[in-house]
């Protein structure tokens, strides 16, 4: 079955329930295939003093169930709601409103295991093209991207107090 239609589906239960999504989501759902620990993202996008969202899927859940697929999109609709951009009160209360209406299990996070699919993929080693280490005790910060950390070690102290130096 294809994603847009179950995004419809999930529009229409979400209507139904009475929960107030926004109604200027972008009507695609884009397929992340870089997507390793994350299931869905919601972006907020600011167009002017318009606001618009657009929905991702991790291309990882087009092997799932249609009913987890849902699951994961009604959870990223949720984030378009007033005062939802985060898992607080509100969103937890039409998450359960969801949950008692569809049978679904929204909630904050969920595990690969839960959704049946291979063991989440973000626990395998980072690769590290970036690392940095403590002059003092010799602790190793590791990193994928080149973040401010590595462009500035001088501007950062380890835990210890140390000093840092970039190695690689």
């Amino acid at each position: 079955m294809e994603i847009n239609q179950l995004f419809g589906e999930v529009l229409e239960e979400a209507a139904a329930l009475g929960i107030p999504f926004s109604r200027n989501i972008h009507q695609k759902v884009i397929i992340n295939k870089r997507a390793k620990s994350r299931f869905g993202c919601c972006k907020k996008i600011k167009c002017g003093l318009k606001t618009e969202f657009e929905i991702e899927l991790s291309h990882r859940l087009l092997c799932c169930d249609k009913k987890l697929i849902k699951q994961t999109l009604a959870h990223e609709l949720l984030h378009t709601c007033p005062r939802c951009d985060n898992h607080g009160s509100i969103w937890k209360a039409y998450a359960q409103k969801w949950n008692t209406a569809f049978g679904y299990q929204i909630k904050r996070t969920g595990s690969a295991e839960e959704l049946g699919l291979e063991k989440n993929l973000a626990s395998r080693p980072l690769k590290e093209n970036y690392i940095v280490v403590c002059k003092n005790c010799g602790a190793k910060i590791a990193r994928t991207r080149l973040s401010p950390v590595i462009k500035y070690p001088h501007h950062y102290r380890c835990k210890c107090g140390g000093n840092l130096q970039r190695v690689k």
